[in-house]
């Protein structure tokens, strides 16, 4: 009974720590050197790096990770300006002391200051499942092929990508800060890789929870109407199965 009993207690101790060590890193982290700002964003294991210079969109690269051994491991799902990397394992040792987090990189050690810790309502990695037409109904989308559309939103930061991992291909990013209240969900953009004009705007839009189903409507930024309906995204597999 008690070796049963310190094998359950160990068990719980390994999940525990694992946890926390997931954690740890869960939220937005920012890095700024002059012109330069470098975004790093953890959410529900995806992550992603942004890069820009004032206005002007530099690149990005995002992926699924996970923490093992006090190393940061990435499975790359996109590379703004290197497409070979898709597919690749990434391994960087890191810490987390006090509100930074440390990562040692070929270059040297680089740090990154604490934005949030990713806890808000809306914070989660989100998949477009539904839209309205113009009959006024709400038609499920079911994505075909390997392109997607991901929306991550940490405690006051979010970003979107469109990728498409199997062939490898980025078709386009956007991300900066958020605020969701009284149903009002509004962005301001901070880097857009389509188009840099556009940082600086801010969108408002309407916005409520229902289950575990984010509804989201008003304006696109062409001044179209939008209704969209976004489900939490699945994790994909780190390691090819």
């Amino acid at each position: 009974m008690r070796k049963l009993f310190v094998i359950v207690v160990l068990f719980f101790a390994i999940i525990s720590a694992t946890l926390a060590q997931s954690t740890a890193v869960t939220g937005a982290w920012q890095l700024t050197n002059g012109e330069e700002t470098h975004y790093l964003f953890f959410q529900d294991n995806f992550c992603f790096y942004t890069l820009k210079q004032g206005k002007a969109f530099v690149m990005s690269q995002g992926g699924n990770f996970e923490l093992s051994n006090g190393k940061l491991n990435v499975k790359v799902l996109y590379n703004s300006s290197d497409s070979t990397k898709v597919g690749e394992q990434m391994s960087i040792p890191f810490s987390v002391p006090g509100n930074q987090l440390a990562l040692q990189m070929e270059q040297g050690e680089i740090k990154f200051s604490k934005v949030d810790e990713g806890k808000a309502p809306l914070a989660g990695v989100w998949k477009i499942t539904g839209r309205m037409g113009d009959d006024g109904k709400v038609a499920e989308i079911h994505q075909t092929g390997s392109r997607q559309t991901y929306k991550m939103l940490t405690g006051t930061k979010f970003q979107w990508v469109a990728i498409d991992p199997d062939k490898k291909l980025f078709a386009g990013t956007g991300g900066g800060s958020y605020t969701f209240k009284d149903g009002i969900y509004t962005e301001n953009i901070e880097f857009f890789s389509r188009d840099n004009s556009r940082v600086g705007a801010a969108l408002s839009f309407d916005g409520k929870l229902e289950g575990d189903k984010w509804h989201h409507s008003g304006l696109s930024s062409k001044g179209d109407k939008i209704y969209e309906v976004w489900g939490k995204a699945k994790q994909l597999p780190m390691r090819d199965q």
